[in-house]
């Protein structure tokens, strides 16, 4: 029969190019050459989660930071009803405390004079508070001697620049800008400086300022 020479030829070529045997997909095992991976995959950090103790500390760090309260108190007159008393004691601090201290400190000054002050609440509930200056535009008003409106506050212009309400002399100039440079943080600024900027805020509130 003539088929024998075929099947000699193709069990050759088997003996030459013996055939690997067949693997199914899922039985294949082996490992990712990270060198055929791209760069920002290969450099890239692993991503850790933020566990719950991370988070703890943040917030302790926050809650270990001063915190600033800015108040407005009449000199002599702290007491520990709104607004002192809600703003400290949200805080955790004493308002009693508070309130000796400062009134302490402003004996001097005329009672009522609005000071702005400035507290300092530390991570310990401790505190320590700067008191600076009334607001210039407050000695301004003052030194003219406004009328007193509803409020107990005396007023200046409804249209500052179009009406003049009162007037000031360079007087009384001076002795503000010698009030607002006795604060630690004018103390570098020139008297003529402070004048200068002392009656341009004049003007703004419908002061003229004569000799």
């Amino acid at each position: 029969m003539q088929l024998l020479p075929c099947r000699r030829k193709l069990q050759s070529v088997a003996a030459v190019e013996p055939q690997e045997p067949y693997q199914p997909r899922s039985s294949i095992s082996g490992s990712i050459d990270a060198t055929n991976c791209p760069d920002d995959t290969r450099n890239r950090s692993p991503v850790t989660p933020e566990t719950p103790a991370d988070k703890m500390s943040k917030r302790g760090a926050a809650a270990g930071a001063d915190q600033i309260v800015k108040l407005i108190v009449g000199a002599g007159q702290a007491t520990p009803s709104p607004p002192v008393g809600p703003a400290l004691g949200s805080k955790g601090v004493k308002s009693m405390d508070f309130c000796k201290e400062f009134n302490a400190r402003t004996q001097h000054i005329n009672p009522g004079t609005p000071m702005p002050t400035r507290v300092t609440v530390r991570a310990d509930r401790t505190f320590h508070f700067d008191v600076r200056t009334p607001h210039t535009s407050w000695l301004l008003k003052n030194a003219a001697e406004l009328p007193v409106g509803k409020k107990g506050k005396r007023k200046g212009a409804a249209k500052p620049g179009q009406e003049v309400v009162g007037s000031v002399t360079l007087k009384h100039v001076y002795e503000i800008a010698k009030i607002k440079q006795s604060e630690l943080r004018l103390s570098g600024l020139s008297l003529e400086g402070l004048c200068k900027s002392i009656i341009y805020q004049a003007k703004s509130i419908g002061l003229n300022v004569v000799a």
